[in-house]
């Protein structure tokens, strides 16, 4: 892709969320817009740190997924289990297994993407198809509950150490990270539309929706868990020989333990405050 389409995707992409914003505010989503906007600032200023980034930051980027999935197991336990199991307890039930396996199926299913052509890069593409369906998800639970920003901030943490990992691959290949403004603003974009879907009183149904909800939540955060193996993103990060990289992987296990346990407890003692 030249780089004045790969701009053009980018500009797009703000513009639309702009548009959008400006609708979420004449109806007062505040919340809404808050969390569309800090998805969007967390990846748009992490992409240019990746692009910029020559040296190994394999320990920053364990600390960054960690304290991400951290944050988003356990908001989604707190914040969206309760709400799921309030309105029905077995609906809500199995409405959170089957958003844990759709959510598996998709990221499987999605690895076909590594076998097609696409008009953008692979990595872009991926991102995207993850931020619109997650996006859609944020914003009916927005549109139809009182959460506040905490959950939603908390789940799109995970944007800055995805965006830094995908620019610092794309800055790799000699190709623009501007195409990542369209992940960056697809999250708000799905979000704000989806805001508008009013679900059914129903706690059958309603029970379903945030237990699907919370099962794709937290299928993402085990996801972004920090994994410290051969073949890994984090492995890829070091250049060095195999050997040296085996002890320098079982270090970062620690440091992937304790960030994730560090990213639970922030959401717990931001609750103990708020409450």
């Amino acid at each position: 892709m030249n780089r004045s389409t790969a701009t053009a995707i980018g500009a797009g992409s703000v513009a639309a969320l702009v548009a959008l914003s400006a609708y979420a505010a004449s109806v007062e989503a505040w919340n809404l817009l808050v969390v569309s906007w800090g998805a969007f600032g967390a990846m748009a200023l992490a992409a240019p740190l990746g692009a910029w980034s020559r040296a190994e930051h394999a320990e920053g980027l364990v600390w960054g997924y960690g304290l991400a999935s951290g944050a988003m197991v356990t908001s989604a336990a707190v914040f969206l289990v309760p709400q799921a199991l309030g309105h029905h307890p077995q609906f809500g039930g199995f409405g959170i297994a089957f958003g844990i396996l759709a959510g598996f199926a998709a990221h499987t299913v999605g690895h076909r993407f590594a076998h097609m052509e696409f008009p953008v890069d692979r990595t872009v593409t991926e991102l995207s198809a993850h931020a619109v369906s997650a996006g859609a998800i944020i914003g009916i639970v927005y549109g139809n509950i009182d959460v506040g920003v905490g959950l939603g901030l908390a789940i799109v943490s995970h944007k800055g150490p995805a965006g830094y990992a995908a620019a610092r691959r794309l800055s790799g290949r000699g190709e623009s990270v501007a195409p990542l403004l369209l992940p960056a603003a697809g999250l708000g974009i799905a979000a704000i539309i989806s805001s508008a879907v009013s679900l059914p009183a129903t706690d059958a149904f309603r029970g379903v929706v945030f237990g699907f909800a919370s099962g794709v939540f937290l299928h993402v955060a085990m996801d972004f868990l920090p994994r410290c193996e051969i073949g890994s993103e984090i492995h890829e990060l070091l250049s060095v020989e195999d050997g040296h990289a085996h002890a320098i992987l079982d270090r970062l296990r620690v440091h992937a333990a304790l960030s994730t346990g560090v990213g639970g407890l922030a959401v717990f003692a931001a609750w103990l405050v708020l409450n």
